[in-house]
């Protein structure tokens, strides 16, 4: 028997989406869970990826340096652009055809549309932005079965969920939750292409023009460097600063969940359990307490300034440098001597 595990490899115009990979990563320590019950029964781990779009071969075999044995791919021109209804019939009918035993989709935004809709199409259930995942054995059960962790009530209650009865056993992942692992070249695997059968009424919507506003999201995810504020700032004036930092540093702004809240910065740059997961180079957190809440979002940064008036901030405690001071004369120093720095290196250039 094979116990498959599943990740969809979500791709936009033949641009990959990277949390694909990283839950890649997250299939395989997966299938490494099992591994003392496969020795004694006899059976098969793989991690498959699933590949739905128009001329997107190319990416089944870079998903397999990636950590994918096998990658079923739908192609067809029908699949060209994401549309729900297409998209879910697909997997679900692969679903049907393969009953992997669990199923992992990153919780973007087009993930989020995509995942309810299978998990509904096979009446099986779904663990939705998750930030843990282990196979485990939960009270009762004499297997071993996905454990999906997530935030709950407002990131005030962390929940261990299990689906016991349902297969496949589906979670979404949000970006950057996972590191991503390192591809291998030289890895090897199997491209099965698949046909789902499509009429008008699976299709039932035609993309006519897609406007993209590139501007109205901020990138905080993928972000090399962030410069994140708190409380401390007082108001929206106080991320104009922080932007001035940013801007010096080659960064973006983020900022903690009370900021959002008050409605000083919108969602899209908030950090934290009920926000966006990031793993930056650096992490400048200024005004931030760091609360469980907001730490459990970036605590996995290469390298944590924080700057604080407090010196028992709970920041300080993932911090790698920490600064105990008014952010509000540290801030500004910063770009000051960011910016001599700068006229140093271009006198002598």
């Amino acid at each position: 028997m094979t116990r498959r595990f599943w990740v969809f490899i979500e791709q936009e115009e033949g641009k990959v989406h990277p949390v694909a990979w990283e839950l890649l990563g997250v299939a395989n320590k997966l299938a490494a869970d099992i591994k003392d019950e496969m020795a004694s029964t006899g059976e098969e781990a793989v991690v498959e990826g699933i590949l739905v779009g128009h001329q997107v071969e190319e990416i089944a075999k870079e998903a397999m340096q990636y950590g994918a044995h096998r990658v079923y791919v739908v192609d067809d021109a029908a699949y060209k652009h994401y549309l729900n209804k297409p998209y879910y019939t697909a997997l679900a009918s692969l679903v049907e055809k393969y009953q992997p035993e669990v199923f992992l989709i990153g919780a973007t935004t087009l993930g989020r549309d995509l995942a309810g809709s299978v998990a509904t199409k096979l009446g099986t259930g779904l663990t939705a932005d998750c930030t843990q995942l282990e196979m485990g054995e939960p009270k009762g059960s004499t297997k071993k079965l996905l454990l999906a962790t997530r935030p709950a009530f407002g990131g005030n209650v962390i929940a261990t969920i299990v689906c016991k009865n349902h297969r496949p056993q589906m979670a979404s992942v949000r970006p950057r939750v996972f590191p991503m692992p390192e591809p291998n070249p030289q890895a090897e695997g199997e491209i099965v292409r698949e046909q789902v059968f499509t009429d008008n009424g699976v299709i039932n919507a035609e993309i006519i023009k897609i406007i993209r506003n590139e501007a109205s999201s901020a990138k905080v995810e993928y972000a090399d460097i962030l410069v994140a504020g708190g409380r401390a700032l007082g108001g929206p004036a106080g991320f104009t600063m922080l932007k001035e930092l940013a801007d010096e540093l080659g960064g973006i702004v983020a900022a903690s969940r009370p900021c959002v809240d008050a409605g000083w910065i919108t969602y899209d740059h908030q950090v934290g359990q009920t926000g966006k997961t990031v793993r930056p180079k650096l992490y400048i957190a200024a005004g931030i307490s760091g609360a469980i809440q907001h730490k459990v979002g970036m605590q996995d940064s290469d390298f944590i300034l924080a700057i604080n008036r407090d010196p028992n901030a709970p920041i300080f405690d993932v911090a790698t440098v920490g600064i105990v001071g008014d952010l509000f004369e540290v801030i500004p120093a910063m770009i000051k001597e960011i910016r001599a720095q700068k006229e140093v290196e271009h006198a002598n250039t």
